[in-house]
């Protein structure tokens, strides 16, 4: 039980290591997951007993301490006041960014025509060093057909049906899940989409794939093309960026009024600022 305040002093809330003990826990939760399991382990139990001892600060009785108050403290009376509200930008308005963004459907149209132009320079590809229309096919569906990727280059040059299958079901689901990644990321970037979208962005990930192919699967790794594939990943970044790009952006929710961004039905301006005449 916290003793009754005395005169002269205030309430606060007494201090505790507990905060910093929880977060050295987790700190080692997660350094575990690349060193050692008995790492995560130790973590695991700082963080409960940083959780249990935290809880007990405050309940069953919050635990406070009383801190003298100078007697020479100025008391700073309080002022009722009316808040102006500004817009965004406005008046050193704190602006959360981006301002709009791009509608989910411009991430979709942009994937699919993205992985069309990518389809077109791999096919391009297959027919001019391999002789072959299927063999690109072939080489994607490998990732979930091991038999493929063992198969020898006769093999990946001849038609097969449930390649062809697999292989455009995971094209066109990875095409979409990538110009959806573009429609939220490409409005946070202020200038030079083209830039970020059209190259940075496929290197990134290029490298990131080399890496993780080359270890999971080396056979694999060795039987694609990396200089035409950074080609058709260039391809699909600038059509699905610029489809992307060209998409007319939605204002975001802090260019709402309150009542309209809670759902609430009343009298006066509700109406979006984006969408109010100038």
């Amino acid at each position: 039980m916290t003793a009754p305040r005395s005169p002269g002093t205030i309430e606060q809330p007494a201090p505790t290591v507990w905060p910093m003990v929880l977060a050295f826990g987790v700190t080692l939760i997660l350094a575990g997951l690349v060193t050692h399991a008995l790492v995560s382990v130790m973590g695991a139990v700082l963080t409960a007993a940083a959780g249990v001892g935290w809880w007990r600060q405050v309940l069953p009785n919050q635990q406070l301490e009383h801190v003298p108050v100078p007697e020479d403290a100025v008391a700073v009376p309080a002022v009722r006041s009316t808040v102006g509200r500004l817009a965004p930008g406005e008046g050193g308005h704190r602006v959360r960014i981006p301002v709009a963004v791009q509608p989910i459907s411009a991430g979709i149209k942009g994937g699919l025509v993205g992985g069309a132009a990518m389809a077109v320079v791999a096919l391009a590809y297959g027919v001019v060093v391999q002789r072959s229309l299927w063999y690109p096919v072939n080489l994607l569906a490998a990732v979930a057909m091991p038999g493929m990727a063992q198969a020898d280059t006769a093999q990946l040059r001849a038609f097969d049906l449930t390649a062809l299958i697999i292989g455009i079901v995971a094209h066109g689901v990875i095409s979409i899940l990538a110009g959806l990644l573009y429609a939220v990321i490409l409005p946070m970037l202020a200038r030079r989409h083209v830039l970020w979208g059209g190259l940075v962005a496929p290197l990134l990930w290029t490298g990131g794939l080399w890496t993780v192919l080359g270890i999971v699967n080396p056979v694999l790794n060795a039987r694609v093309d990396w200089a035409w594939f950074i080609l058709s990943q260039i391809v699909y970044g600038l059509t699905a960026g610029y489809v992307v790009w060209r998409a007319e952006p939605i204002a975001t929710l802090q260019t709402w009024p309150l009542a309209a961004r809670a759902g609430i039905e009343a009298s006066g301006e509700t109406t979006p600022l984006a969408e109010r005449d100038p």
